[in-house]
């Protein structure tokens, strides 16, 4: 394409603007004709079944309430006692009522049109009425024995229509009626043949074509049909049958592909005898029309496409000749060293070089800026005064934040350096955003898990300005802990009114960060000046001892105990130093471990498996850390031990502790302080028990729990869920297939048909 020319490109792009509408718009009216036309035949053969059925069901309902007239009269107690065919004809009296039974018979056949024959018998007597026979012995006349069969699943008083095949060949749909006592104390049943072929026409009264006619029963044999070689088989093996039989609605139309051709099926069902009418015909023929419509406009747009080439030919030469000229202008002015491209490609390439040289020197500037500033923080961070430094910080007041990650060591455990790096650089450009007007914020990394904020401004003008750096801090420490899923700790130093007191600050800010350890993380600290002889000094040598004994006893609880002791004193202080704090817990931990060297050679092993226990107390942050990793130092001790104690089943404790909280929020953590033993001594407990995880085995708590009340309960799903500790439907239901393999509405619905 680039080598191309331009007024080719042009006339191309003309003739797609005109080409493409106008092929989609015909394609799509097209395609709108044939399925409008489409579905207004499926409708139009939907109405027309509709009414076939409606027909057909008029006629056997007028047949069937003839029939019920008949029954209601006197006609048959008049030979109630007529119990053998000898007895008829003893005397000309009975002969007479006789035929008249015959007569009435007659009569009923004559009402509706299309009625082969009919006949009466009166129960436990040897003959019938009939008007293909008149009155002849049950010997000589078909067998009737199929009746009882009929009426077996017969319901009220109304009669049953059996389709069947006369004696004599000819295919029938009989209309059953049994006497009843509400009418007459006579009985006996009435049997009303209507031929089939009379139904063939109801069914192909309102249809036009050469479409297919069939009527099934409700359990899908053929009452009538085109093919009469099919009467009374199974229609569900035709094509298609089965599919439209299944339908949940009982009534629509469907397309389907059937030997080559597309054809149109429509089905309703009636709601009166169940029976099914199902109708289809060949699309083709019906829709030979519409197709020519479609083929006329095909011709129409390709006619309007060559005219619309030639036009776009002549307005591409047209439009292109200043265009042709400029480049012409330029290539005579300056060589590119451009060859073989036509008009567009030359200039992109012009213009391209353009913006790449613009684009670099822009890069280069910014680049250079943010390089100078960042050298010249760190510069000030170390005590040094680079030059131009008021072009960096213009203002005269200065403040240093220190914004250091908690668990710095977990979050290095769960990153790697790339997106160490990415958190750091985005954590900058973040920080430096979110301060108010009139303030310079400057940030750098300074050193593992800290990074350094330097604030320059005015002089400060009353609490309002507080406030607002304040809130500034706080967006600082919630987007940090958005990014990171790790708190941060907040430093701030005081005021410096020189950037030769920056270093100090920082010294103030980073002092700041190690009150964490009292106060806990996440929490924004500013700097106070303290005497340093204010600060108290606390030793915990009575602790020691007491630890060191309950440790030779296996008393988990007194240690506990005793570490809270701990904390509680060093809580109380308010002057305490960070260094005094960590000074009392490296004493702790180096008397117990010459303690286990002296009395416990056993122990060696688990110490050394768990590291340089003196760097794990340097990387804790709080004081709930620390206790919590003295406590569970010395549960594996006391489990390394062997120490029996006084509460031995752990393992029944735990279990029963878990069935009666399950439907709660269980944090183990606070599990196993209460049972006197470490976190990770109750996972490995639980684990040997049941061989599943904690969360695993509350879980199969509360599903087995969820499969009682299903059974037994009438509650609702959403019920049960919150029945058994599962705050929405959607965990409930994945935790349930999880265990069980099929969702909850499943295993219940299971459950009903089995019992």
């Amino acid at each position: 394409m680039k080598k191309t020319p331009m007024f080719l490109q042009l006339a191309l792009i003309l003739f797609c603007i005109m080409a493409i509408p106008t092929a989609i718009l015909t394609w799509y009216s097209g395609s709108q004709i044939i399925q409008n036309s489409e579905a207004a035949i499926g409708e139009s053969t939907l109405a027309g079944l509709n009414a076939n059925r409606r027909l057909n069901e008029n006629a056997l309902a007028n047949l069937a309430q003839d029939t019920s007239r008949l029954a209601a009269t006197n006609i048959f107690d008049r030979i109630r006692s007529f119990e053998t065919y000898d007895e008829i004809n003893a005397n000309y009296n009975n002969v007479s009522l006789a035929l008249s039974v015959t007569k009435e018979l007659l009569n009923l056949n004559r009402r509706v049109d299309g009625v082969y024959s009919s006949f009466f018998y009166l129960k436990d007597s040897d003959y019938v009425f009939s008007t293909d026979n008149s009155i002849t012995t049950l010997a000589r006349y078909e067998s009737i024995g199929w009746i009882t069969e009929a009426l077996e699943g017969r319901r009220g008083i109304s009669g049953v229509w059996v389709p069947r095949k006369l004696a004599s060949g000819e295919h029938v749909v009989s209309y059953v009626y049994p006497l009843n006592r509400l009418s007459t104390t006579t009985s006996g049943t009435i049997v009303v043949n209507m031929k089939e072929s009379q139904i063939g026409k109801y069914l192909h009264a309102a249809e036009a074509g050469n479409s297919n006619d069939l009527l099934l029963d409700a359990d899908g044999k053929v009452i009538s049909f085109n093919d009469r070689s099919l009467l009374l088989s199974d229609g569900r093996k035709l094509p298609f049958l089965q599919e439209i039989l299944n339908q949940e609605s009982s009534e629509g139309y469907t397309f389907r592909e059937l030997d080559g051709n597309r054809m149109v099926y429509a089905w309703n069902r009636s709601s009166l005898s169940g029976w099914w009418n199902v109708s289809w015909s060949s699309m083709d023929e019906l829709m030979s029309k519409s197709r020519e419509m479609q083929g006329n406009i095909i011709l129409l747009t390709g006619a309007i496409i060559v005219l619309g080439t030639l036009l776009a030919v002549f307005l591409a030469t047209w439009l292109s000749r200043p265009l042709r000229q400029l480049v012409q202008m330029i290539r005579s002015k300056s060589d590119l060293g451009v060859v073989n491209k036509n008009e567009l490609a030359f200039l992109n390439l012009a213009f391209k070089r353009m913006q790449e040289e613009e684009e670099s020197l822009f890069q280069l500037l910014q680049e250079r800026e943010q390089d100078t500033r960042s050298l010249a923080v760190h510069r000030l961070l170390r005590g040094e005064l680079p030059p131009r430094i008021m072009e960096v910080f213009p203002y005269p007041c200065y403040r240093v934040v220190v914004v250091a990650i908690d668990q710095y060591r977990r979050y290095v455990g769960n990153t790697n350096v790339e997106t160490r790096s990415y958190h750091r650089y985005l954590l900058g450009a973040r920080y430096e955003s979110l301060f108010p007007d009139g303030m310079v914020a400057r940030s750098v990394y300074h050193n593992e898990g800290c990074m350094v904020i330097v604030l320059n401004y005015a002089l400060e003008e009353g609490d309002e300005h507080g406030r607002l750096v304040h809130q500034a801090l706080e967006e600082v420490r919630d987007q940090s802990l958005e990014l990171l899923e790790h708190s941060v700790t907040v430093g701030v130093s005081e005021l410096a009114d020189g950037p030769e007191r920056v270093t100090l600050r920082l010294f103030e800010a980073m002092e700041v960060i190690k009150r964490r350890m009292i106060n806990g993380a996440g929490a924004i600290m500013y700097w106070h000046d303290e005497e340093e002889n204010s600060r108290k000094y606390l030793d915990s040598e009575s602790s020691e001892r007491r630890i060191l004994n309950f440790l030779d006893a296996g008393e988990l609880a007194g240690i506990y105990k005793e570490l809270q002791n701990i904390r509680s004193r060093i809580s109380a202080e308010d002057n305490i130093s960070y260094d005094n704090i960590m000074f009392i817990y490296y004493q702790l931990m180096g008397a117990t471990l010459k303690h286990l060297r002296e009395n416990h050679l056993g122990t060696g092993r688990m110490i050394m498996g768990r590291g340089n226990v003196y760097s794990m107390l340097a990387a804790t942050d709080t004081l709930d850390e620390l206790e919590e990793y003295l406590y569970d130092f010395y549960c594996e001790i006391v489990q390394s031990l062997d120490h029996s104690t006084p509460e031995t089943n752990y393992a029944q404790r735990i279990t029963e502790y878990l069935k009666q909280h399950y439907r709660e929020e269980i944090v183990f953590e606070d599990m196993a302080k209460q049972i006197g033993i470490s976190y990770s001594y109750m996972r490995k407990i639980v684990y040997e028990q049941t061989g599943s995880s904690m969360i695993d085995f509350v879980n199969q708590l509360r599903i087995e729990k969820a499969k009682e009340l299903l059974r037994d309960s009438e509650l609702t799903i959403k019920q049960i869920a919150a029945e058994v500790g599962y705050y929405n439907v959607q965990s409930f239901n994945r935790f349930f297939r999880k265990y069980e393999g099929m969702p909850p509405s499943g295993y219940k619905s299971a459950k009903s048909k089995s019992s």
